[in-house]
């Protein structure tokens, strides 16, 4: 029988943060101001955690 994941939601929050980290890494080598890279990581992490709970229903 299929058994979804046991996660919890500080571990969603931080690997949807390393994902998006890296690409806003790339746009801060390229000349995007630091602090709106980490807004927009910050942004991402918390609207996968967002999504993640809503599927789980």
């Amino acid at each position: 029988m299929y058994r979804p994941s046991q996660r919890d939601w500080p571990t969603a929050l931080v690997t949807a943060g390393l994902g998006a980290g890296v690409a806003t890494s790339f746009a801060v080598i390229q000349g995007q101001n630091p602090l709106v890279a980490l807004g927009i990581t910050l942004f991402a992490a918390v609207m996968a955690l967002v999504v993640d709970e809503l599927q789980r229903g």
